[in-house]
């Protein structure tokens, strides 16, 4: 609860001085990122990638 409290207030703090747009800057830029990668790879290949890396995180828990 604390953790949560203190989140708000730091962007309450940062609406109020007018640091929103570059505090959030670098989470918009991922996110734009993100969604080139998802418009520009086919549908198969992302299921594809997901399914290798669960298998890959699979393999390495157990080994």
């Amino acid at each position: 609860m604390r953790r949560i409290a203190i989140w708000l207030a730091l962007v309450v703090y940062l609406a109020i001085v007018g640091w929103w747009p570059a505090a959030v800057a670098p989470v918009a830029l991922i996110g734009a990122g993100f969604g080139v990668i998802f418009a520009v790879a086919p549908g198969p290949v992302l299921i594809a990638a997901v399914a290798w890396w669960k298998h890959q995180a699979s393999r390495t828990a157990t080994a």
